[in-house]
């Protein structure tokens, strides 16, 4: 289990490279929920979303033969782009591997750092090829199966800690479990009091699968959102959302994108539907808990065009 620690080391070593990210109440998402919310902005983070944080503190990690070796990375999106960014920035080749269902925007943003991107038909060919790669020599950096990573993604919940007021429930959106870990973890050592929810899509069901399973079971992905579209959570990944997150939600792919949209029009926020997931997920635990909540919401990301999210509220009748 990532420790409190290990997140604080790893802030320390990721500061000067990544942003801390703005913690604030939002007026129009407690007006549209009906008690107080407070946002962790990590959509106005380096490279539009909380990934630049775990990617930064494992290559500021690495030995010098493995940065001169180059990583690889696979990703729906917001990893690689994560990865492709700072390593530039740190002179480290990388090679990012991604679904062609990808979004266009983040495959050209990969790419335009000058990293290799290698395009496969899916989820799982995608994991097989980064794992071909790492054998054949490339450093392999893990978007959730590290402890150095979750460690990373775990400065989030050290923020969001020191940052907010009284908060009573924290909502993470869940692709492999990193973020949620690391968020949890943190929480757990300095926030005991407050609870944490997983959020994932359906079709993206990869943690909630293996808590019913009672380990990592491999799943069918269909979720529109491929940067929560993992295949499989990790052992490492699943420990923590078991012993640290009081359940994992699942929203529709509709609601999701329907909630990219409110946040739009009531926080002022262009996210993506990994965060737009939150707000369905809000309205539950709101219900669940009742007027007492005090809700804190991790806005993970905002790499999805406009052009992507009007396409989606079009294609579900959404307005």
């Amino acid at each position: 289990m990532i420790g409190i620690s290990e997140i604080e080391a790893a802030a320390e070593r990721i500061t000067g490279h990544v942003v801390r990210t703005p913690t604030v109440p939002s007026p129009g998402l407690s007006a549209l929920l009906g008690v107080p919310v407070t946002a962790k902005l990590e959509l106005l983070q380096r490279t539009g979303s909380f990934k630049a944080r775990g990617a930064t503190a494992k290559l500021l990690s690495l030995g010098e033969a493995e940065r001169a070796a180059g990583v690889v990375a696979v990703s729906g999106g917001n990893h690689g782009i994560a990865l492709a960014v700072m390593a530039a920035a740190l002179d480290v080749k990388a090679t990012v591997v991604m679904p062609r269902s990808a979004p266009a925007r983040s495959i050209e943003l990969a790419e335009a750092t000058g990293a290799t991107v290698r395009l496969t038909d899916g989820m799982d060919e995608a994991f097989a090829t980064a794992t071909r790669l790492r054998d054949e020599g490339l450093t392999l950096v893990h978007p959730f199966d590290d402890p150095v990573v979750i460690a990373g993604q775990g400065t989030v919940g050290l923020e969001l800690a020191q940052d907010a007021g009284d908060l009573t429930d924290v909502l993470v959106s869940i692709g492999g479990g990193g973020l949620i870990a690391g968020v949890a973890a943190a929480l757990r050592a300095l926030r005991p009091g407050v609870r944490v929810w997983g959020v994932e899509t359906e079709g993206a069901q990869a943690m909630s699968e293996a808590l019913a399973a009672g380990g990592p079971v491999p799943v069918a992905v269909s979720s529109i959102i491929t940067t929560l579209s993992a295949p499989t959570v990790s052992q490492l990944t699943y420990d923590h959302v078991a012993a640290l997150v009081e359940e994992v939600l699942v929203v529709s792919d509709r609601d999701a994108v329907q909630g990219c949209l409110d946040l739009a029009e009531h926080a002022k926020l262009w996210a993506e539907p990994a965060a737009g997931c939150l707000l369905p997920a809000a309205r539950l635990v709101r219900e669940r808990v009742g007027d007492r909540a005090r809700l804190g919401l991790v806005v993970c990301g905002g790499n999805a065009t406009t052009a992507d999210v009007m396409s989606w509220a079009e294609g579900f009748g959404l307005r």
